[in-house]
C-alpha cells in the first residue's frame, strides 16, 4: 500500500529548515568576517567566506596591547557574574516555589497573586528606582549590583511552582511520617525530582545575565569591571574601521551560552513540559 504523504509534516520541516538558516546565517557571516584581514574586508567588499583564513583579529583582540578593551577580564567578570547570578536565582526561586507549592500557610494565595501581577509591569520602569536603590547602598561599580536586582524573578518561581505541583504529595506525608522536616523533603526528595526544570531556569538565567547590556551599562563605569556584553560597545567604538576585530569579540562573547545549550538542551525540552517524571 502507498504511504499518505504527510504535508503538514513536510511544511513544518521546510519551516524549520527556514527558520534556522535566518539564526545561523549572520553567525556564520560574523565568524566568517572574523577569520578575514582588514585588507580584504576593505578591497573585496561583501564576500561570504573569506579568500584566505586568518586569525590576526583573534591575536590582537587578546594581545596586551589592548589595555583599553581587556576582553579576558571582561570574559571572566561576566563568567563570576553570571555564575553567582544563576546559584542565586535557583535558591531564592525553587525555596520559594517550594512554599507556595508544597505548604500551606494564611495569605499564600493572595501572596502568589501579587507576585504574579508584577509580572504585568515591563520591567524597564524599574530602572530608575533600581539604580537608585543600588547607589544607595553603595554597590554601583560591584559585582553585587549586576546579581542581586534580578534574583527572585515572579517567572522563574511560577515555572518551577507548577512543576513542583506535578510531584505526588504523598511523598511529603511519607517523609513527614519517617521524621523528615520541611528542609530535608526540599532539599532531599523536591530538588532532585525538579532537576529538569532547574536546569531550564538556570540555563535561562545565566544567558540572561550574560547578554544583558543594559542594566550593566548604567551601574558600571570601570572599564575593567565591566562584563563582556557593555565591553563590545567599547569594542566596536575602539575598533570602528576594523570590522574583523568587532566580529571576533562577538564570536568569543557567545561561546559560553553556546556550549551551556548545546550540553543541556536535553533538559530543555523535559523542563518546558512542565511535569514530572515520578515513577512509583
Amino acid at each position: 500500500m502507498k504511504k499518505k504523504i504527510d504535508y503538514m509534516k513536510i511544511l513544518a520541516f521546510v519551516f524549520c529548515v527556514i527558520l534556522a538558516l535566518v539564526w545561523i546565517a549572520p553567525l556564520t557571516q560574523s565568524l566568517s568576517t572574523s577569520l578575514k584581514s582588514e585588507k580584504e574586508i576593505k578591497m573585496s567588499g561583501f564576500s561570504y567566506f573569506p579568500a584566505e583564513i586568518t586569525f590576526d583579529s583573534y591575536k590582537d583582540l587578546f594581545s596586551t596591547k589592548s589595555a583599553s578593551t581587556p576582553i579576558l577580564k571582561w570574559f571572566w567578570n561576566s563568567l563570576v557574574t553570571s555564575s553567582l547570578f544563576t546559584v542565586l536565582v535557583l535558591i531564592i526561586s525553587s525555596t520559594s516555589a517550594f512554599a507556595y507549592a508544597r505548604m500551606k500557610f494564611k495569605g499564600r494565595d493572595l501572596l502568589f497573586s501579587i507576585l504574579m501581577a508584577t509580572m504585568v509591569f515591563p520591567s524597564v520602569i524599574n530602572l530608575i528606582p533600581t539604580y537608585k536603590i543600588v547607589a544607595g547602598m553603595h554597590l554601583l561599580n560591584t559585582k553585587w549590583a549586576l546579581v542581586l536586582p534580578g534574583v527572585s524573578g515572579a517567572f522563574n518561581i511560577f515555572l518551577i511552582k507548577q512543576f513542583m505541583m506535578g510531584i505526588p504529595k504523598e511523598l511529603d506525608e511519607a517523609a513527614k511520617i519517617d521524621g523528615a522536616s520541611w528542609f530535608q523533603i526540599y532539599l532531599r526528595i523536591i530538588v532532585p525530582l525538579c532537576a529538569p526544570v532547574l536546569i531550564v531556569v538556570g540555563m535561562f538565567a545565566f544567558t540572561g545575565s550574560w547578554n544583558d547590556f543594559l542594566w550593566p551599562t548604567l551601574v558600571m563605569s570601570n572599564v575593567d569591571k565591566m562584563t563582556i556584553t557593555p565591553g563590545m560597545q567599547i569594542l566596536k567604538g575602539t575598533y570602528d574601521v576594523y570590522p574583523s576585530h568587532a566580529m571576533a569579540g562577538g564570536i568569543v562573547s557567545v561561546i559560553p551560552t553556546f556550549v551551556l545549550f548545546l550540553f543541556a538542551q536535553k533538559y530543555f525540552i523535559k523542563g518546558m513540559q512542565l511535569q514530572s517524571a515520578v515513577k512509583g
